[in-house]
């Protein structure tokens, strides 16, 4: 899970039943599909996962031994249980990165008319470079308050209308206006769209030819606080490479601590909080500050190859149309500067949903009879480091994205045991929703939206990249409602899970984990997948989504 952006919950999906089909008519669910359910067991997963996230893995970082020993290992185990290789002639698709890392020493400098601001890295700044390069310069740069940063058609909103920034430094809020207004009616209201999300952000500032893009820090909207973006944006940062070098991204990207976003916008006899006001209207208009900004970022550059790895099940009739499941294989590797454990094994996150895609393409291969689209079981990369792998897929797809009829996306099982709900991420965004509702509902399942949908966890899982290019996809989220012990009992173990062992080296196998429960989760993808590929239709983005336009484009206007 991308500790780099976010403290989210380590756990995706859970269910109720550990006898399938317990409560629900037999004719549901097919024999086969059945018997196949049947392959998957605890023991199983758990002996996938003392592999995965044993010591001699270190951590499984890439471009380390961590990651050859994890190749070898996957790609064994796909053999075995008879998958091909998926990644066009041969199991790995390869993934370049770059490592920057930024001089801490730099300074951030703003000059208006009454005097000069001098702002230290890390604790009032943060700023870097996803530019291949040395040495980045912004030099007198003009301000340009752009609101929320934001193009959003389907909401008739757009920030940098009648705007030149070419060579500017835009400064931008975080978060959606609908989120500062409480409307419902405005994007999603307390609900994140991707137009709030910082990765957007960044990605729109280049689009519109903005120098440098700053967006400024509220703990709130951010859903994390500055001790987050400080410690997430420093050292080494992971990037792929495009063929330019990364040039056609904005110089400098960062953030501004609110505080000083204050005393910029003060210098310029601005004031934030009344303009924040305004610029969650529909009516705003982008404000010239009167101030400018300076600043320059040496770098470290170190390049490396990661991998991707893909293994597929060829469909019996449509084997020119897949179905996708997905979860990261790596994690965060080794920390030699830590006393005593100095490993992060990621048991949870995410050996467990690794092992989890191991388990259901043994399920799949164990069919008699094939299903009839291709399923394709990928394991992603640098998912850590900010959906890297993921990404480099969504833009250089081996399996035609207008033939994926959709994905399922695992980050992480369920420990805990049986639960009597679901949480989906992003809940009423696609028609995939039914599906899981379909098959929960068999098994007696409530299935509920996000519960913090506001910190726009939908787009912060591997997923996303593929949604973003118009593939629907699935992500769900554990439950509360525990079998056993209710709803508080599960909540105090989350959050005793994400204070001690969340991205950090404790994250290893335990005996007191409970995965009945993520083999009710299993059982409920399988069966969305295995309705997925024996139909014929292309399931799409609901109305209002920001991704039904591409996949509408995409598919010629079909269903």
């Amino acid at each position: 899970m991308n500790g780099t952006i976010s403290n989210k919950l380590v756990l995706a999906g859970v269910s109720l039943l550990i006898v399938v089909g317990a409560c629900a008519p037999a004719d549901r669910v097919d024999p086969g599909a059945q018997a196949a359910m049947a392959t998957i067991t605890t023991d199983d997963l758990v002996k996938h996962v003392l592999v995965l996230g044993s010591d001699e893995f270190e951590g499984r970082f890439p471009g380390t031994p961590g990651e050859q020993k994890t190749l070898e290992y996957l790609q064994a185990e796909a053999e075995r249980i008879g998958l091909q290789p998926g990644a066009g002639d041969g199991w790995f698709q390869e993934v370049q990165l770059v490592s920057i890392t930024a001089d801490p020493g730099m300074t951030l400098n703003f000059f208006g008319p009454e005097g000069t601001n001098e702002y230290a890295y890390g604790t009032e700044f943060m700023a870097w470079t996803t530019r291949v390069v040395e040495q980045v310069e912004v030099d007198d740069s003009e301000l340009i308050f752009v609101g929320y940063g934001t193009v959003a058609p389907e909401y008739g909103w757009n920030d940098y209308e009648g705007l030149d920034v070419s060579g500017k430094t835009v400064v931008m809020l975080v978060n959606d206006p609908g989120f500062a207004t409480q409307d419902p009616a405005l994007f999603n209201g307390r609900s994140m769209t991707y137009y709030g999300r910082w990765t957007y952000k960044y990605e729109e500032a280049a689009r519109q030819g903005a120098a440098a893009a700053l967006i400024i820090h509220d703990t709130e909207p951010a859903a994390y606080g500055w001790a987050t973006v400080e410690g997430s944006w420093s050292g080494p940062q992971l990037n792929m490479v495009s063929e330019d070098n990364n040039m056609g991204r904005v110089k400098v990207e960062g953030w501004l601590q609110l505080e000083v976003a204050r005393e910029v916008f003060a210098m310029a006899g601005l004031d934030l909080d009344e303009l924040s006001q305004q610029a969650s209207q529909g009516n705003f208009n982008a404000v010239p500050m009167g101030v400018t900004a300076s600043t320059a970022i040496r770098n470290t550059v170190e390049r490396s190859t990661s991998h991707n790895v893909l293994g597929i099940l060829p469909g019996g009739e449509r084997p020119d149309e897949y179905v996708i499941y997905m979860g990261h294989w790596d994690h965060l590797g080794m920390n030699p500067a830590l006393e005593g454990d100095q490993i992060f094994n990621g048991a949870a996150d995410n050996a467990s949903g690794t092992a989890a895609l191991l388990e259901l393409a043994e399920a799949f291969a164990s069919l008699e009879t094939r299903p009839k689209r291709s399923i394709v079981f990928w394991w992603t990369t640098a998912e850590e480091q900010g959906l890297l792998g993921s990404a480099y897929y969504a833009a250089n797809p081996i399996y035609p994205l207008e033939k994926t009829a959709g994905a399922i996306n695992i980050d992480g099982l369920n420990i805990y045991g049986p639960m009597r709900d679901i949480y989906v991420i992003g809940y009423g965004n696609s028609e995939l929703d039914e599906y899981l509702i379909e098959f929960a509902e068999w098994q007696d399942r409530e299935v509920k939206p996000d519960a913090e949908a506001e910190k726009g966890y939908f787009y912060r899982s591997d997923h996303f990249p593929l949604a973003k290019m118009g593939v629907p996809a699935l992500y769900t989220d554990v439950g509360d409602d525990h079998v056993e012990h209710g709803e508080a009992w599960t909540q105090q173990r989350k959050d005793e899970w994400t204070a001690r062992q969340y991205h950090q080296p404790s994250d290893e196998y335990s005996e007191d984990w409970d995965l009945t429960g993520a083999v009710d989760d299993l059982h409920l993808w399988f069966l969305v997948g295995y309705k997925l590929a024996n139909e014929s239709t292309f399931p799409n983005w609901n109305e209002g989504t920001e991704f039904k336009a591409i996949r509408d484009a995409m598919m010629g206007g079909t269903d």
